[in-house]
């Protein structure tokens, strides 16, 4: 069993490093409003891996993952959210660029505290390709020594592990280097990077089958 979990770790690890739209949000929060922010961000996103998991065991995403029409609602939703986001980038890059920056881990300069929070939890509480992922893969990687829903848990914990383990260590690397992303130039540079490529996570979520 030890050596089928490890095996699986290896295949959730490789997913998770693979760049997808939860980078971009994080990339966006972190660099406009610090580590907190960043970190805030992290922790909605693995709440919403933690309530598809808790679908999936239940049952309840295959459902949706069955479900042509209710599938279609959740994606064009999650669409809309990411291309949401991305406007916002477009519509004012570099804003707040040529403020003081704060220490790395200063609080955020504006906004409340939970706004970061129920960004990343959106983010992919909206994104029905988890529930694709977690009810099409997960049940091929479980241990075979536990029961199909023991070793699904199992599983959405170590990939919900992995996720808020890389994330966070990215926020970090970004807190570090925040002084230069939050040059006006490089900000409105970046602002526009990550606009586009939210909007390109956006078209794609929509136009996937």
């Amino acid at each position: 069993m030890l050596t089928q979990l490890a095996a699986a770790t290896g295949v959730l690890a490789l997913l998770t490093l693979v760049p997808g739209p939860d980078m971009a949000v994080v990339t966006r929060r972190a660099v406009a409003r610090g580590r907190a922010d960043g970190l805030r961000t992290v922790a909605g996103i693995t709440t919403g891996l933690l309530l598809w998991g808790v679908l999936t065991v239940a049952g309840l995403a295959a459902l949706l993952a069955a479900s042509a029409e209710v599938y279609l609602v959740v994606k064009l939703a999650g669409a809309a959210y990411l291309c949401f986001l991305g406007v916002q980038s477009l519509r004012r890059p570099g804003a707040g660029g040529a403020q003081s920056v704060p220490g790395p881990g200063a609080a955020p300069a504006e906004g409340p505290a939970g706004g970061a929070w129920r960004t990343g939890l959106a983010a992919n509480a909206l994104n029905p390709k988890i529930a694709v992922f977690y009810t099409g893969l997960l049940p091929a990687l479980a241990p075979s020594g536990l029961r199909p829903a023991a070793g699904m848990a199992l599983l959405v914990l170590v990939h919900v592990l992995l996720t808020a383990a890389w994330l966070a260590t990215y926020v970090y690397v970004l807190s570090m280097a925040r002084r230069f992303f939050t040059r006006p130039r490089v900000r409105r540079t970046l602002d526009r990077v990550t606009g586009v490529v939210l909007i390109g996570f956006g078209v794609r979520v929509a136009t996937t089958a």
